[in-house]
């Protein structure tokens, strides 16, 4: 989500160092861990909260398919959530590639057709 690597940390370190000095620097710390800990358990809390009251029709049902984008590749490309989606799959559903029956090679532009645009 973040692209936060070790030097992005340090250099955040030393700017709260800065910022805040080194005897407020702890506590600031401390608040901030607590907060995130708080957003964590009030997320859980909804989605316990959600699955209760979905029933148990809705056993089977992840959260994680809200997300438009899982949503889509779940449903019209019937792919796996856990495997990144592949840069040679076809647009079409039924997986039969280009009109001619085989997909394009890397790099290869798809024929344009004015009618259909």
């Amino acid at each position: 989500m973040f692209d936060l690597s070790i030097g992005k940390l340090l250099v955040l370190g030393v700017i709260a160092l800065v910022l805040f000095g080194p005897e407020q620097l702890p506590r600031m710390a401390a608040q901030a861990g607590r907060a995130l800990r708080d957003l964590r358990r009030m997320a859980d809390g909804a989605t316990k909260d959600l699955r209760e009251g979905l029933g148990p029709e809705f056993s089977e049902f992840d959260i994680a398919d809200l997300n438009p984008k899982n949503f889509v590749r779940k449903h019209l490309f019937d792919e796996d959530l856990n495997e990144p989606p592949s840069i040679h799959q076809s647009a079409d559903v039924g997986g039969n590639g280009a009109a001619g029956g085989h997909s394009l090679p890397v790099g290869e532009r798809p024929p344009y057709d004015r009618e259909a645009t």
